[in-house]
């Protein structure tokens, strides 16, 4: 399996966890410029901009552990041109979704509040 299609495979997961638990999802892999947010969810007034991160394994470390700071700011980058273009009045928090195991078997941890920016 590719990098393109494992991140595809490990979005789809994380968007089923965010509709099971009452998330409404807006946009998946929404661009701008040279940053990427994988999921933009929203439940009641909170706008989510999430991450997505799957690791076979956490032997080298949990996959949120990923997330470098230029990713962060590429993420909130776009996150605010999200904001401006759609006019989002509510508040804005930025997760991530880390999943480890494989398709079939795995395990799916939501960190809410992961990093802030606003």
């Amino acid at each position: 399996m590719n990098t393109r299609s494992k991140g595809s495979k490990g979005e789809a997961l994380a968007v089923a966890y965010l509709q099971a638990h009452g998330y409404t999802i807006l946009a998946r892999n929404f661009y701008y410029l040279k940053a990427e947010i994988d999921i933009i969810a929203k439940k009641d007034d909170m706008l989510l901009v999430v991450e997505v991160k799957w690791r076979k394994s956490d032997v080298h470390g949990a996959p949120h552990e990923f997330v470098t700071p230029k990713k962060r700011k590429l993420m909130a980058r776009a996150a605010e041109y999200y904001i401006q273009k759609f006019d989002w009045q509510g508040e804005t928090r930025f997760d991530i979704i880390s999943i480890v195991g494989s398709e079939q078997q795995h395990t799916i941890e939501h960190l809410k509040q992961a990093f802030y920016f606003f």
